[in-house]
């Protein structure tokens, strides 16, 4: 199985504008800029995508986590907050912080925190990050 997505940018980096699209055509031709990503001006940026990508893969794995163990799953709520900062003169992602809550009926929170930390090791977005993801994972 294969994902893809392509960014066409044009210009210098801080009046530049580029756009992406995402093969399943929920982002076409979407826009980002060097406000976006570094100024806090409305739209997106890599790094918002690099976060929705773990929350919902973490999300997502939770579940199905979860659910092998027999549990019922009626919701996750899942936030990631990732860091970008300047390390030694580079934008560096530097941590992600999951804040996970969920309505499981019947689980024992010892049992849910266990499969909530293996999850968050095993799910595939986090695989592929190199930078320290913390859990918060509390029980609703």
């Amino acid at each position: 199985m294969k994902r893809n997505a392509s960014a066409v940018w044009r210009g210098d980096l801080k009046k530049g504008k580029g756009n992406f699209t995402a093969q399943s055509g929920v982002f076409s031709n979407t826009p980002f800029s060097f406000g976006t990503r570094f100024e806090n001006q409305p739209g997106t940026n890599p790094e918002e995508l690099i976060a929705a990508a773990l929350a919902s893969c973490y999300s997502m794995a939770l579940s199905a986590a979860l659910t092998a163990d027999k549990h019922e799953v009626i919701e996750i709520t899942t936030q990631a907050s990732l860091s970008l900062e300047q390390v030694e003169g580079q934008w560096t992602i530097t941590q992600i912080q999951l804040d996970t809550k969920a309505k499981v009926p019947g689980i024992k929170e010892d049992k849910f925190q266990e499969i909530a930390k293996k999850t968050k090791e095993n799910c595939p977005v986090s695989r592929a990050l190199s930078m320290p993801i913390t859990l918060n994972a509390a029980l609703v």
